[in-house]
């Protein structure tokens, strides 16, 4: 079930989402200073790409770098992220089979906006369930 739903995801929307990360992400790596954000940029776009089969869990050596990071981040490009998270979930719940996606979208709404101090793991990976 998680190969058909990315296949379906990554035709429509995966895709572009993930090409808006990697666009961000060169942007950050052009501009030396900003390659965290960069490398950040470009792991979210990855999971943006095939999202079904994995999670985001919250780093627990994140600290107060991740934090600032995520303000400015927010201000860079979090937001046009997350709009265009909203705007694609809100076209798929339209219909009865891209709700599934257009919540999926919803879910990354809040990744897309701090993306710093986060983990992306396998939902078979024991800390996906709390563990470890």
């Amino acid at each position: 079930m998680r190969t058909i739903l990315n296949l379906i995801w990554f035709f429509l929307s995966g895709f572009w989402l993930a090409l808006g990360y990697f666009t961000a992400a060169v942007l950050c790596f052009i501009l030396i200073i900003t390659i965290p954000f960069g490398v950040a940029a470009w792991r979210i776009g990855v999971f943006a790409l095939w999202p079904f089969g994995k999670k985001v869990i919250a780093k627990p050596t994140a600290g107060v770098g991740s934090a600032v990071g995520n303000v400015i981040w927010i201000l860079i490009a979090g937001i046009w992220l997350a709009l265009g998270h909203l705007v694609t979930g809100v076209a798929l719940c339209v219909t009865i089979i891209g709700i599934p996606l257009g919540i999926a979208n919803f879910k990354l709404i809040p990744v897309s906006l701090t993306p710093l101090g986060r983990e992306i793991v396998s939902t078979d990976d024991p800390r996906g369930f709390g563990v470890g």
